[in-house]
């Protein structure tokens, strides 16, 4: 379906998805040939389960909290995508827009984090959709969550696109006081009109690089990701955006290459004839000389790396410029020692 791109929407359609057959109902504004633009609906999630363990030998870590399902940001490439489908979502606008809300799950946290067979160790937040999306300010699911650690000094890592995370300073400062948290912010452009429509309700770049700075003078350690490098497209900012992170304090940067699984290709795909058409045969070479070939690579391993001679270019530029710019310091492990167990109202036999 030939739609136009929707303002403030990374995707443009909403397309089924591989669980079912069932084509997704569309609603087209005659007037403007969009589908209409949704609104956003929240739904309650029920789990009975907050901490997630990762399975995947190619990510750093073990287990992870996720307070919400779906993402307003609305990154037109975001690999979670099609995580909605496992919901009978589509991976596109309803993605953007029916965000699943874990209501529980500061409760949650608070009784796993208070049970004997739990041992501490470094907790992700969040493995898969941004835990400061926009709902964020009216929820506070996040920051409810958050206190439940402090409370505990608990070890955390916190992964972001958002300046809201400058909100909980107050908290994470007394984390960092024993060495039990670290702040990721993910940069993929200096560009804001770029930002516009590629991830179009995060916070722009100056936003992103003035909570590194406010996280850093408040005592918290920042690492920066340049995420997702789009070869062709923002390949070219990878030495700027280096040197402002590490202007605004950064201690570490990484990288990792853009990834299209499943469904989201075919979303990324309409984003560029809808914003960047005279990039995209540009974008997908590139992109398959770092994917042996292929749009997308799904082996452990291989899925966030580029290969090849240009993605051996892209390794050898990001350690000269982390040495030069003093962005290879050691991320040492975070401190699980002080942590202690919360209180609950669950009344005890002695």
């Amino acid at each position: 379906m030939n739609t136009k791109p929707i303002k403030g929407k990374g995707a443009s359609t909403n397309p089924s998805h591989r669980f079912t057959d069932e084509s997704i109902e569309y609603d087209i504004d005659e007037t403007t040939g969009q589908l209409q633009k949704p609104a956003r609906k929240i739904h309650t999630d029920h789990t009975k389960g907050i901490i997630s363990k990762n399975q995947s030998p190619d990510i750093p870590f073990d287990v992870s909290i996720n307070p919400y399902r779906g993402c307003e940001h609305g990154c037109a490439y975001c690999y979670a995508r099609p995580t909605h489908e496992f919901l009978n979502m589509s991976p596109g606008l309803d993605f953007e827009t029916k965000i699943v809300a874990k209501y529980d799950a500061p409760k949650l946290l608070r009784e796993k984090l208070a049970s004997e067979s739990w041992k501490p160790q470094t907790l992700v937040m969040s493995g898969v959709t941004d835990p400061y999306q926009p709902v964020e300010k009216e929820l506070k699911i996040t920051r409810q969550c958050i206190e439940v650690l402090t409370e505990s000094y608990h070890p955390l890592v916190i992964i972001t696109k958002n300046y809201g995370v400058t909100r909980d300073i107050d908290l994470l400062k007394k984390l960092a006081d024993v060495r039990a948290v670290r702040v990721v912010l993910s940069i993929t452009s200096l560009k804001n009109e770029l930002i516009g429509t590629l991830e179009p309700r995060t916070s722009r770049p100056k936003k992103r690089l003035k909570a590194v700075r406010e996280l850093t003078e408040a005592g918290i350690p920042v690492h920066v990701n340049i995420a997702p490098i789009i070869p062709g497209l923002t390949d070219e900012e990878i030495v700027p955006i280096m040197e402002a992170s590490a202007e605004a304090g950064a201690e570490s940067v990484s990288c990792t290459i853009l990834r299209l699984p499943y469904s989201v290709k075919d979303i990324f795909l309409k984003w560029l004839d809808d914003h960047q058409p005279n990039r995209k045969q540009k974008v997908i070479n590139k992109l398959k000389s770092l994917k042996d070939g292929k749009l997308n690579r799904s082996e452990f391993g291989e899925r966030f790396r580029g290969d090849g001679a240009y993605g051996e270019q892209i390794r050898q530029l990001m350690d000269i410029h982390k040495k030069r710019l003093g962005l290879n310091k050691n991320r040492e492990p975070l401190n699980c020692g002080d942590f202690r167990r919360p209180a609950t109202d669950q009344l005890t036999l002695f």
